[in-house]
């Protein structure tokens, strides 16, 4: 069962605008494990089977992934809806199960463990974050909403692309360079959501390969050579870069 997400449970089931999928929804559903939004190109692979061939240690950090999802310690509530709403469409998580990004960012910040730089002309990390906030919600009031999760889907979705190409100006934005930002907002999302088990189900990674190792690395004379026999075997053979843009959705 999935865990609980420890994020705003009166956001509503959200579904992302046809333009906003970059992932084409007649992929195969997932049968075995779990992927956001249960589908995927490896329907028949959970990474967590794998779990008595990893190490005592490594198999805790990972499974407390799954079962242990923080309680959120540095954003406010009005902050949190704001960014979930964000990151649920960078991500394009459009319907449950979701990782549960924010809850992993806000542990990140709420201890301050950052990435061991920063960029000269940014504040720190965390008020970058809490000013995106702020600044979602500003563009949502110029956009004629009260709040950032109240604007239309096509209209957030605008916000996000404009955020993205450093188009946002005025009010907070203007205490930022805004590409910096969204560098430092997406990096931290990126890491925490592809740090999730559901994530390499759903990328067919095999988990960590300690202490087991790669038995067919460098050996072109075996059969199937570049995937080990533990690690997914992709059930889809659309190229999910010709075929992003043939949607238009670079």
């Amino acid at each position: 069962m999935p865990p609980d997400f420890r994020e705003p449970h009166h956001l509503p089931n959200r579904r992302l605008p046809a333009q906003a999928h970059a992932d084409p929804y007649d992929l195969p559903r997932q049968r075995r494990g779990i992927t956001p939004q249960m589908h995927g190109r490896y329907p028949d692979y959970d990474v967590l089977e794998q779990q008595d061939h990893w190490d005592e240690v490594t198999r805790k950090l990972i499974l407390d992934r799954v079962h242990q999802v923080p309680e959120i310690r540095f954003f406010d509530e009005a902050e949190l809806e704001t960014l979930t709403v964000f990151a649920d469409l960078f991500l394009a998580q459009d319907s449950d199960p979701r990782i549960p990004v924010m809850a992993y960012v806000d542990e990140k910040l709420h201890k301050g463990e950052l990435d061991g730089y920063q960029y000269f002309d940014m504040p720190d990390d965390r008020e970058t974050w809490r000013r995106v906030a702020r600044g979602l919600d500003e563009e949502a009031r110029r956009r004629g909403a009260d709040r950032f999760p109240l604007l239309g889907s096509d209209d957030q979705l605008d916000v996000v692309h404009d955020f993205g190409n450093g188009r946002l100006h005025g009010g907070v934005w203007d205490t930022l360079n805004v590409s910096r930002a969204w560098s430092v907002v997406t990096r931290h999302l990126m890491q925490q959501f592809y740090a999730h088990p559901w994530a390499w189900n759903e990328i067919g990674f095999g988990g960590p390969a300690y202490p087991r190792g790669y038995s067919r690395f460098g050996s072109p004379h075996l059969q199937s050579a570049e995937r080990e026999e533990w690690e997914g075997e992709e059930a889809y053979e659309r190229d999910p870069v010709q075929d992003t843009q043939e949607r238009g959705l670079q």
